[in-house]
């Protein structure tokens, strides 16, 4: 959809991510000062989305993961997974705040049963969690397949805990959130993953499928998307699993 939104269809279940609908040109504040501009709208409409099972939302205070428009759409699903901390304030029926480490398991109907384990997510510097507030990533797993389905990072660096879980996980399907997250009030300081950070996790988990989103479309990434997608075609072993979608149009991976 753009940003971090990406709708899955996984063996029945639609999943939903980050829902982020809102139009392109506002400002929104990211606290302590810092603040975004929302440079490129979304690829549908919210109400263009259809009925959603899950969504999975990485952390609801930060305008570019969840946006007043994304909100909207919240209580339709039929099941939100996110942090604790984020559980609390969104106080919806059958929303499961998660820890990393942590798992909850969906059932539906006519589907597999679908378990969703929270990831480590670190969304800046060591010792920026007060400040930048909980995060959790999504490692997806169908009925009792062995492996994960669809493992979403999250906004985070790249950081111990993240390097291990990578070495541990089979995955199938690798949604990686990029951008290199700056602000100008913390100079180089950087709140998420950039290109060369990308190519050490993807040798990491040696996914079959890599799939890059939030790169772009907000004044606050300071990596271009020429710059990242040259960083991951430089490496072959990036640009052999890298499958770059374009916003709005379906793919199957």
């Amino acid at each position: 959809m753009g940003g971090p939104t990406v709708l899955v269809e996984l063996d029945g279940w639609r999943i939903l991510t980050d829902p982020t609908f809102d139009p392109a040109g506002r400002r929104y504040g990211f606290g302590w000062g810092t603040s975004s501009v929302k440079q490129h709208g979304p690829a549908l409409a919210p109400e263009d989305v259809g009925p959603v099972d899950v969504i999975l939302l990485s952390h609801d205070h930060h305008a570019d993961n969840l946006d007043d428009l994304g909100r909207s759409l919240l209580p339709g699903a039929t099941t939100v997974v996110t942090t604790k901390s984020g559980a609390r304030r969104l106080a919806l029926p059958d929303t499961r705040g998660l820890t990393a480490g942590e798992t909850t398991r969906l059932t539906a109907p006519g589907k597999p049963p679908l378990t969703v384990t929270a990831t480590p997510c670190r969304h800046g510097p060591p010792l920026s969690r007060p400040v930048a507030g909980d995060v959790v990533g999504f490692a997806l797993a169908v009925g009792d397949r062995p492996g994960v389905a669809v493992w979403m990072t999250g906004d985070t660096v790249l950081n111990r805990p993240l390097r291990r879980i990578a070495r541990e996980m089979d995955v199938d399907v690798l949604v990686l959130h990029l951008g290199s997250v700056r602000f100008r009030q913390t100079g180089r300081l950087r709140y998420s993953m950039d290109g060369r950070d990308a190519v050490e996790l993807l040798a990491l988990a040696r996914p079959r499928v890599a799939v890059p989103v939030h790169y772009e479309g907000w004044s606050h990434f300071s990596e271009s998307p020429e710059h990242l997608r040259g960083t991951l075609a430089a490496d072959p072993g990036s640009k052999s699993v890298v499958r770059w979608l374009e916003p709005g149009i379906a793919d199957v991976l």
